[in-house]
């Protein structure tokens, strides 16, 4: 808790997505389905890859299953909460609840980028050396990679968690938001943030950049190699599952960027637009994307769901 001049803050009020009781309730069902459908497909995920012996075995799915469970936390760490506003119409959080929800948020954010950085190498590996592949990824490389990511998330979470609650809150409560974020927050602070805002952009930076470079030119790899196939049908759907796959880390490091490389003084109210996307929208159309549109992952459902019926 941080003393003030004035008083000691002991809690937060998030003023949400908006202040009409319809347009509340329309966003509880709106958001309730969001977050059921992104935990059935990545809990779903991770079901399948942990039952198949196949996909257990095949670093992808691996890979797959971890951002699976980071996606299913990353929305749980702000849905509940913000459903349970939408109903109850308490807007309130502890103060010690706000860290807890910035810490896990940016810890599950940072181990996301980075899973997503090593899934675009795996498909990199794979369709560009698939002699080399099983060399390139064996299992102890696999696990320490996700190992690492974890780590990196651990870290840097208590970085951007240190500096933006390293200071005094004596201006207000208010948070202008729907869970408890950097920017948001740190506009409530009455201390000087120059410093914790110049620390906070630069490890932003440091994170974006790596893994988002390392997405790029995987990407750009894949792409050179899709252009080589003969076959028409296959360059086609190869060029079909890259432009999916980059319209949702596009969406998801866009937007991201939008919000996390802009000083706390310039945010408006594109920003609830911006966290949206990022927060709830990714982890809903990842399984999708990487998942359920993928043959084998169909062929294991089919064969799960045969099993269930037969018992």
């Amino acid at each position: 808790m941080f003393m003030s001049s004035n008083h000691t803050i002991n809690k937060f009020v998030l003023l949400g997505l908006a202040e009409s009781p319809d347009v509340q309730l329309l966003l509880f069902g709106v958001f309730l389905f969001i977050y059921v459908c992104t935990l059935l497909g990545n809990i779903g995920m991770m079901t399948l890859v942990r039952t198949d012996p196949h996909l257990h075995n095949t670093p992808m799915y691996f890979f797959l299953h971890h951002l699976s469970f980071t996606d299913a936390c990353y929305s749980t760490v702000i849905m509940p909460h913000m459903l349970v506003s939408f109903i109850s119409r308490n807007k309130d959080i502890s103060f010690a609840g706000c860290v807890a929800q910035l810490y896990s948020f940016v810890f599950f954010g940072i181990v996301e980028c980075y899973l997503l950085a090593i899934m675009a190498y795996d498909r990199y590996a794979a369709l560009c050396s698939p002699l080399r592949y099983v060399v390139m990824l064996p299992k102890t490389v696999c696990v320490w990679l996700v190992s690492t990511s974890y780590l990196l998330g651990f870290l840097y979470a208590a970085i951007y968690t240190g500096c933006t609650f390293g200071g005094s809150f004596c201006n207000s409560n208010v948070i202008n938001h729907f869970f408890c974020d950097i920017g948001p927050l740190l506009k409530l602070s009455c201390s000087d943030r120059f410093l914790r805002e110049k620390v906070i952009f630069a490890f932003v930076s440091l994170n974006g950049i790596s893994t988002s470079g390392i997405i790029l030119i995987s990407y750009l790899y894949i792409l050179s190699a899709v252009l080589r196939m003969r076959s028409v049908q296959s360059r086609s759907k190869a060029f079909n599952t890259c432009a999916s796959h980059l319209m949702v880390l596009s969406l998801f490091y866009g937007t991201g960027f939008f919000m996390y490389l802009q000083p706390s003084t310039s945010h408006n109210g594109l920003d609830k637009v911006a966290a949206v996307f990022y927060t709830l929208v990714t982890p809903l159309l990842n399984p999708i994307i990487y998942s359920l549109r993928n043959r084998e992952v169909k062929e294991a459902f089919m064969k799960h769901m045969k099993s269930l019926r037969l018992r």
